[in-house]
């Protein structure tokens, strides 16, 4: 059975069983800072399962794409050593919310594999927690199981939480037997990390909230969560004992042999074959759900990755760039189950292929570096400045040393390398980089928000906040958070930033400065009580800063019509990274990996002011997700979406599609007029465009036009022909700085001559160690050249000071450089003036920051030589 048959029949086999299909999500688990991507099928569920997110269904079944490269749950290292490991995966889950418990889950579980899968009952296995007598129960008395092919296993194995605290509960875990030609035990064993018995399938039943005292508080509604492993079971059903041998990893390991030279004679099953298979699929998957290669986070994962498999490429003879080649064969491989890897392969084959013409230049270097090491060791590990080094001045990730290593059966200096990462992280801190924040108070209550039609309204106080603490009231100066029942304030969430105003009754008035939403929906106003006490349960009349408001919906709205824009010039592999608006402007980080040419930009502009010249009506509508997908909208960036969705349409032929919760204009013509006002690259693959709206965008004009007049009254011409007369003014300007560049090479030249008879006799050597006066620090090369060549055999040591900038040159004749290198003469005299330098051992170059003690430092040469 091919690997999509099975998926497939996963899919049917619950869907007839009344749970809903929910679709693979991102690798990139949004709003859950805790993970960098998605490693579990569960994941997108986590909410559901906490109780702080409802789903139209009590039942679910998907096949979520996972990757396991990085944090707790980390693969990397063993993927090319085991037969089962992978950085990316498929995991196959069916899910209960308050609805089944254990009996279903596992009657279903068996149903599947035994019936519909007709896999042989005799060949499974069993665990269960060792508490859990009721699963054994089940498993028994009612599948009708061998208690002998049962193992109880402890907590380690078979017992499974989100967290120190919160939902928890036993699993039972459902396993294969490979048969006896196979070494290994069955779970509970002590040989049970063999091959023999592999893990299939986890049947995880959560029926308790575990308290902070360790107290196992059964749930209410018990939950079922479950994972199988697509690769794992897609090995079972087609008789392999190695994952990397099913169906769908045989056009890609062929394509990877392919690539590799004839004389080399790669087989399929070779390791490095079979890393490069795994990674392709991760790094591809990663750029779809737009992650790009940095040096932190989730980029710095995905470099790992790429990097540790052209290393592997070029240990089996692939010397050209290749990786990125693999891409369109994996896109036609997943072409009906994720269709939009081939929507997006053009720019993975992009990011893939710069990123590895990238190393390729260090490649080498960086191995020359890491073999002189191996070769000079006097135990079996590496030393962790030698990790170090690799890392930060060739983009070895010290994993990929590590993978290195193990080949040669030598371990690496961790400890020493972390050494040397502090003490990089402490060259680079700078203040300012870590924020903090108030400890808050959960409110599981959510708050209604009535700001989309209507500016004020009355509602009751659910709940007061003081220095993080609940408290029943607050008064004149104190500074706190208010929970409302009901406001039209807005929340800060989707990059939109929170209301402001006044929340009032008779002598009493608390003055909000921000708006915050917690989790749970409920609406936190943060700001100070100007005058009189406010009390639980007191009505207050909410007010927002209605001027402040539309300002933010200007800008909330332009950022609609700038992303459409942008995926319209620049192509829909553009997606947004962030964003924030604001009341005096807004700001859109994206995914792009190139400079914007200016006429790009201009087009961009002017097709979000000719839409908002339209004055087309904006259409909101509140429907289904589904519904929502239909109609083609995205949704932006870090946002989550429950139950119904609300769907923002703007512009002619629905120019701008997408889900938002934000405040919005009610007609495009609200927006008056839009600007850039910068542009330019925040991270590797990430830009940022910030821009104005209304009257913010008519000043921004109107200082540039200002500015433009000042510079046609300084060049005594008018704003039309301002240009122009700069533009003379600039070809005057480099006139006169060839002619006085002229003029300094003729000084330079004198000056060299002036100077050879300031030569002394050291040791049978000339030494000439002077300040040059008069000249540019670029000039001083030609002049130690001339002088060399008029002293015939010398040291020429030379400095020129500009301010508080000395320039340095050493040079050294030829038939000297065996006794005397420039390089450590320029260091020394750089050193004691507070710089450095390097270069040739005929000619070196540097600077310092001291020419106080300069003098002193070239009349130190002579004793140096």
């Amino acid at each position: 059975m091919k690997t999509a048959q099975i998926r497939q029949k996963f899919l049917d086999f619950y869907a007839s069983r009344e749970h809903t299909i929910e679709p693979s999500s991102s690798l990139v688990p949004h709003n859950d800072k805790t993970l960098l991507f998605v490693n579990a099928g569960m994941v997108p569920f986590k909410d559901v399962f906490s109780g702080l997110e409802k789903r139209p269904y009590k039942r679910a079944v998907s096949c979520q794409r996972c990757v396991r490269a990085g944090g707790k749950h980390n693969d990397l290292e063993n993927v090319g050593y085991t037969a089962r490991h992978h950085t990316f995966f498929e995991m196959l889950g069916n899910f209960s919310f308050g609805d089944y418990f254990k009996r279903e889950a596992i009657q279903y579980a068996w149903e599947f594999l035994t019936v519909e899968l007709g896999l042989p009952k005799e060949k499974l296995w069993v665990s269960v927690f060792e508490e859990d007598d009721e699963a054994e129960a089940i498993w028994v008395n009612e599948i009708g199981f061998p208690k002998n092919r049962i193992s109880r296993c402890g907590a380690k194995d078979n017992f499974w939480q989100m967290g120190d605290t919160g939902p928890c509960g036993p699993s039972s875990e459902i396993f294969y037997d490979h048969g006896e030609d196979i070494a290994g035990g069955p779970p509970g064993h002590a040989d049970e990390d063999g091959d023999r018995y592999i893990e299939i399938w986890n049947l995880v039943f959560t029926q308790y909230d575990k308290q902070e005292d360790g107290y196992l508080k059964p749930l209410d509604a018990p939950c079922v969560d479950t994972g199988m492993g697509l690769e794992r079971l897609a090995a079972v059903l087609q008789h392999k004992n190695n994952n990397y041998d099913i169906d769908c990893f045989q056009s890609l390991v062929k394509s990877i042999v392919d690539l590799t030279p004839a004389s080399s004679g790669i087989k399929p099953d070779n390791a490095s074959v079979r890393v490069i298979a795994d990674h392709i699929r991760s790094t591809a998957f990663m750029i779809v759900d737009g992650v790009i290669p940095s040096n932190e986070g989730r980029g710095y994962v995905l470099r790992r990755i790429i990097r540790r498999a052209i290393r592997h490429g070029h240990k089996i003879g692939m010397t050209k760039v290749f990786f990125y080649r693999l891409a369109p064969v994996l896109a036609l491989e997943f072409k009906e189950a994720y269709p939009e890897l081939k929507k997006s392969l053009a720019n993975v084959e992009k990011v893939l292929k710069r990123e590895e013409q990238r190393f390729a230049q260090t490649l080498d270097q960086g191995m020359g570096i890491l073999e002189e090491a191996i070769a000079s060791l006097t135990n079996s590990e590496i030393d962790g400045e030698t990790v170090f080094k690799l890392y930060d001045t060739y983009g070895f990730p010290a994993d990929l040393t590590a993978d290195v290593a193990r080949e040669r059966n030598l371990s690496i200096d961790m400890n020493g390398f972390e050494v040397e990462m502090t003490k990089q992280r402490d060259r680079a801190r700078q203040a300012g980089d870590f924020k903090t924040t108030q400890k808050g108070v959960d409110i599981t209550t959510a708050t209604e928000f009535l700001g989309y039609e209507q500016l004020d309204n009355t509602s009751t106080v659910q709940a007061l906040i003081k220095e993080g603490e609940l408290v029943e009231a607050v008064e004149a100066g104190d500074h706190a958070i208010i929970i409302l029942s009901e406001s039209s304030f807005y929340g800060e969430s989707g990059g939109q930033v929170g209301d402001s105003g006044v929340l009032s009754q008779n002598n009493v008035q608390f003055d909000v400065s921000n708006t915050q939403k917690q989790k749970t929906g409920a609406f936190e106003h943060h700001g100070m009580v100007s005058s009189g006490t406010i009390k639980v349960g007191d009505v207050l009349e909410a007010k927002v800063d209605a001027r402040k408001r539309k300002r933010i919906a200007r800008n909330h709205s332009a950022t609609h019509l700038l992303h459409a824009a942008l995926r319209s010039v620049l192509g829909e592999t553009v997606t947004q990274k962030g964003s924030l608006v604001d009341s005096d402007k807004l700001r859109f980080d994206f995914s792009h990996d190139e400079i914007i040419a200016k006429a790009d930009l201009d087009k961009i502009e002017a097709m979000v002011n000719r839409r908002i010249l339209g004055n087309s009506v904006v259409h909101t509508d509140v429907t289904d997700i589904e519904t929502a997908k239909k109609k083609g909208a995205m949704a932006l960036f870090g946002e989550k979406y429950g139950d119904t969705v609300r769907v923002l349409s703007m512009g002619k032929n629905d120019f701008s599609v997408e889900l938002c919760g934000g405040t919005h204009v009610n007609q495009l013509g609200d927006i008056g007029l839009f600007r850039i006002t910068s542009e330019g690259g925040i991270a590797a693959g990430v830009r940022r465009i910030e821009a104005m709206t209304g009257y913010d965008a008519y000043q921004f004009d109107k200082q540039i036009e200002n500015n433009l007049s000042a510079i046609a009254q300084m060049t005594k011409s008018n704003n039309a022909q301002a240009v122009e007369k700069v533009a003379q003014l600039i070809k005057q300007q480099k006139e006169l700085e060839k002619q006085i560049a002229t003029f300094q090479k003729q000084l330079a030249s004198n000056q060299g001559d002036d100077i050879a008879g300031q030569a002394i006799d050291v040791n049978g050597v000339k030494l000439l160690s002077t300040i040059v006066e008069g000249v540019s620090g670029k000039d001083l090369r030609d002049i130690a050249d001339k002088l060399k060549d008029k002293l015939g055999s010398a040291v020429v040591v030379l400095a020129v000071v500009s301010g508080d900038k000395i320039s340095l040159v050493a040079g050294v004749t030829k038939d000297l450089t065996d006794k005397y290198q420039a390089g450590k003469i320029l260091n020394h005299v750089a050193q004691q003036v507070g710089g450095k330098g390097g270069g040739r051992p005929d000619m070196a170059q540097g600077g310092g920051t001291d020419p106080s003690k300069l003098t002193e430092a070239l009349a130190s040469v002579e004793d140096l030589l």
